[in-house]
C-alpha cells in the first residue's frame, strides 16, 4: 500500500494522472490501475473523476492529509533505523546505474577511498528507479543517475555530463562496421539491457517510448552478463559513458541514433538537501571532476 500512497499523493499533488505518471516514470494507466486498486482495499471513493479531470471527495481530502504524515514519518523512521544500527561508523553509501559502462565513477571512488581509508564506501548498482527510491527513502547518500524528471528543490541537482548512448555490438558482427547506428537498423537485433526484475516494465517503456527501441528486449541483471551475451552474437547491449573505445577488443561501441538524431543522456549527481555532509560533498566535487 506504501507505493499505492506515494502515487495517490503525487497525482493530487500534480492535479495530473499523466504528471503523477511521468514523475513516477510508470505509465498513466497504471497509476489509475494503482488509485482504483488503493480505493477497493479502503472501499471509499478518494477521486471524482470527469473526463481527464478529478477532485477530492471529503474522504479522499482527509485521507490525502493523513497519508502526508504516514509517509513521512515511515521514511524518517526508516532513515533514523539505519543510522541507529550503523552506530558512530563513518559510512558513504553510493548508487549508480547498472548500465553505466565507464571508468570516471570507479576512478572517483578509488580517489576518495586512498584520501579517506577510514571511511567505508558502499555501493549499489541499480536502474534509474531503483536509485531514486534508495534515495528518496534514506538508503543511499546519493546517487549517479540519468535524468528523467524535473530537478526538484528537495535535492542537490548536479550535472555532472552528457554522454552519447552507444550500442555495444560484437566486433566480429557485419554491423560493428557502422560509424552510427540507428534503432531501427536494430530493429532485428535483439536488444539487451541490464535491468532488475521489478524495474523490467518501466525500463522497457522507457527504452522503447524514449529512446525508441524497436527490438525484442532481453533483460539480463549485469553488464557483465550483457557483454558476454554481446560476444556471442546474441544482440546488442545499450550502455552510457565512457568512449567509443572503452568496452575491450572484442566489442564495437558505436553511437546510437534515433532516425538523424544522436541519444545522449544527462548523468547527474543527486543528494538530499537535508542530507549534505563533508563526505557527500567532497565526493561528489571528486566525481564532478573526472568528467570536467
Amino acid at each position: 500500500m506504501l507505493k499505492q500512497l506515494r502515487y495517490f499523493q503525487s497525482v493530487v499533488r500534480t492535479g495530473s494522472f499523466s504528471t503523477a505518471a511521468e514523475e513516477n516514470y510508470i505509465s498513466q494507466s497504471a497509476v489509475s490501475q494503482q488509485i482504483k486498486a488503493l480505493e477497493q482495499s479502503l472501499g471509499v471513493t478518494l477521486l471524482k473523476r470527469h473526463n481527464r479531470k478529478f477532485v477530492l471527495t471529503p474522504a479522499g481530502e482527509h485521507f490525502y492529509k493523513k497519508s502526508l504524515i504516514i509517509v513521512s514519518d515511515y521514511d524518517r523512521l526508516t532513515a533514523e533505523t539505519v543510522r541507529i544500527a550503523r552506530g558512530n561508523e563513518s559510512v558513504l553509501r553510493i548508487g549508480y546505474l547498472k548500465t553505466y559502462g565507464g571508468q570516471k565513477f570507479y576512478a572517483a571512488v578509488a580517489e576518495f577511498s586512498e584520501k579517506h581509508p577510514d571511511v567505508t564506501v558502499e555501493l549499489i548498482a541499480g536502474n534509474h528507479e531503483d536509485l531514486y527510491d534508495a534515495l528518496r527513502t534514506d538508503k543511499v547518500d546519493m546517487v549517479l543517475n540519468d535524468q528523467r524528471r524535473v530537478f526538484s528543490d528537495a535535492y542537490v541537482n548536479i550535472i555532472a555530463t552528457e554522454t552519447s548512448c552507444y550500442a555495444e555490438i560484437a566486433s566480429h558482427n557485419f554491423l560493428s562496421q557502422f560509424a552510427l547506428i540507428t534503432t531501427g537498423e536494430l530493429k532485428n537485433t535483439p536488444c539487451i539491457l541490464v535491468c532488475s526484475k521489478p524495474q523490467q516494465r518501466n525500463e522497457s517503456e522507457y527504452y522503447r517510448e524514449i529512446i525508441g527501441v524497436e527490438s525484442e528486449i532481453i533483460f539480463v541483471e549485469t553488464l557483465e552478463e550483457a557483454r558476454l551475451m554481446v560476444i556471442r552474437n546474441r544482440g546488442y547491449a545499450l550502455v552510457d559513458g565512457g568512449g567509443a573505445d572503452a568496452a575491450g577488443d572484442n566489442i564495437k561501441r558505436i553511437p546510437l541514433c534515433r532516425g538523424d538524431r544522436k541519444i545522449s543522456r544527462t548523468y547527474c549527481i543527486f543528494s538530499k538537501q537535508d542530507n549534505s555532509g563533508a563526505y557527500i560533498d567532497e565526493f561528489a566535487d571528486i566525481l564532478k571532476s573526472k568528467f570536467i
